[in-house]
């Protein structure tokens, strides 16, 4: 895992400008976020060694490279997935690269379902903290020292002076936001409404099946991480209607417009 890791970061470096401050993971469509970067190199999953390869609509499949408000970046333009089929490693095998690759900080997104009823579809929700219910965790088997410790500490999953600064940013912007608890589910089904009841009953605002095995990982390599959630429908049993990707989408992109401005100052404090 070290070796192909270090592997995928030196072919990476190759072509960046600057080493990366801030990394960043998008949902999706929260592809839009993509146009706040300045100076933009691309670079496609499909040709960095040992890297996993993005399946789902809505994710381009690239690492976009850049500055935001003069910070250097490093975006995932389309993450990976264990319902595609990836084992928990490879769902989460970039952070390891951002790590290597010099970055500090991370910042997750995710279009998911809302289960509290003060939300509706287009809020923009700050994580507070996650619920695991993937049924397992990116952390298991072996650990390699050289990345992290074999029990890492997940009282502050999310960095709490990222979310003073989130909040901040978007105050004074005039961004509407909400804050609250995100539930990892492993899809790739909707989930029934008897789940989005026992969920609820554990205490999570929303449910997505992504941004939990990111989380855990970079806090286990020592990452400050910032999570930001698009609430693109809310679950079933709340909403009449059936779900839909495509609607998913279309719900995230409307709602990235204020999402790539609040990102846009914010990135340049972090």
């Amino acid at each position: 895992m070290y070796n192909k890791v270090m592997e995928s970061k030196e072919f990476i470096e190759k072509h960046l400008k600057a080493v990366p401050k801030v990394g960043i993971i998008l949902g999706s469509g929260l592809g839009d976020l993509v146009n706040v970067i300045e100076d933009k190199i691309y670079i496609d999953y499909k040709d960095i060694p040992n890297f996993p390869q993005s399946t789902v609509k809505g994710h381009a499949g690239r690492l976009v490279s850049g500055t935001i408000n003069g910070v250097p970046v490093l975006c995932m333009e389309g993450r990976f997935h264990f319902y595609e089929g990836y084992t928990m490693k490879e769902v989460t095998y970039p952070v390891f690269v951002f790590k290597m690759l010099g970055i500090e900080k991370i910042l997750v997104t995710n279009a998911c379902g809302g289960i509290n009823r003060d939300f509706e579809p287009g809020t923009l929700m700050i994580i507070n903290d996650f619920i695991n219910l993937m049924g397992t965790n990116p952390l298991m088997g072996s650990n390699d020292e050289r990345f992290g410790p074999r029990f890492p500490d997940m009282s502050e999953p999310y960095s709490k002076a990222l979310m003073v600064q989130a909040k901040e940013v978007a105050d004074e912007l005039n961004v509407a936001y909400k804050e609250g608890v995100y539930a990892g589910f492993t899809g790739p089904y909707y989930e029934t409404a008897a789940e989005i009841r026992m969920i609820g009953g554990f205490g999570a605002d929303a449910v997505g099946m992504s941004t939990v095995p990111e989380t855990i990982i970079a806090n286990y390599l020592g990452l400050e991480v910032l999570g930001i959630s698009c609430i693109t429908n809310m679950a079933t049993g709340i909403q009449e209607m059936k779900h839909s990707h495509d609607r998913v989408v279309e719900t995230a992109k409307k709602a990235s417009i204020n999402m790539c401005k609040w990102v846009e100052a914010l990135v340049g404090r972090m």
